[in-house]
């Protein structure tokens, strides 16, 4: 019997399950394995909706209404294992920027019409605040290479290995140079876990911390460094405050950069 797979969507843009669809022959390769039993984004309802029986349930997006607090619960009960894919799942995502707001009523009223009818939480907030999580997958998106690899893995019956290091490595890996420290510019490789090939530094541009935090990141080392080399308290907070703002050590170090409490 094959394994069994569904992929599931809550508060989000689509970004990671489109990288999944992306993947092109090697999709067409992992469905002759498995049986996707849920994937709205290609088209597979399952009969049973979530409360469908699977073995590896992909969960992108983030708890952001009471309805979806409700649907993680089920999916988790049905689901022997449950991978987090993108920042949103992991970290809030994009949303979780009103976290950092208390004007929530406000900009409610001046975006709806009628804002009594917007069912939303106060905050948005990862998967794992709400259900266990096996293994995350961050990245906006996610790489579809890696999630194929922890796929092929768990299919193997292997654990899955997850990329660990720095986004500075693959960037001396591929001969980029350093934008830090030959333009400047304030990139957040140090402190952010690689898996996107180093895209924006080979570019020529700053990383913006799409793949998330690093666990022991040096945020502050790095924060100071932005100091000396004349940014803004604000852009500081700003610079970890955007898509992984939920996620620590960036929540706590851009706040502290926000609030000015740093010395």
């Amino acid at each position: 019997m094959k394994p069994r797979i569904a992929i599931h969507k809550f508060s989000s843009c689509d970004g990671c399950q489109l990288s999944l669809i992306n993947l092109g022959e090697d999709l067409l390769t992992l469905a002759s394995r498995v049986e996707i039993v849920q994937f709205a984004e290609a088209g597979y309802l399952a009969a049973e909706g979530e409360a469908a029986e699977v073995d590896i349930a992909l969960v992108e997006g983030s708890i952001s209404t009471p309805h979806e607090r409700e649907r993680i619960q089920t999916i988790r009960e049905h689901s022997q294992l449950l991978i987090t894919i993108g920042a949103c799942a992991t970290s809030g995502g994009l949303q979780a920027l009103r976290n950092l707001d208390d004007s929530r009523d406000e900009w409610m009223s001046a975006v709806y019409a009628r804002p009594e009818v917007i069912a939303t939480l106060a905050h948005a907030t990862p998967i794992a605040e709400h259900v266990k999580v096996d293994y995350e997958l961050t990245g906006c998106p996610i790489s579809s290479v890696q999630l194929l690899a922890v796929l092929k893995s768990l299919l193997a019956g292997v654990a899955p290995r997850i990329e660990q290091e720095p986004v500075c490595m693959a960037c001396k890996r591929a001969g980029h140079p350093c934008v830090i420290t030959s333009r400047d510019l304030p990139c957040l490789g140090p402190v952010t876990r690689g898996g996107c090939n180093a895209l924006c530094p080979s570019l020529g541009r700053d990383c913006f911390g799409c793949f998330g935090p690093l666990p022991e990141g040096n945020t502050a080392a790095l924060a100071e460094r932005f100091k000396a080399d004349g940014l803004s308290d604000e852009v500081i907070a700003r610079r970890f405050l955007l898509i992984n703002s939920h996620a620590e050590p960036f929540r706590s170090e851009g706040l502290k950069w926000r609030e000015n409490d740093y010395e």
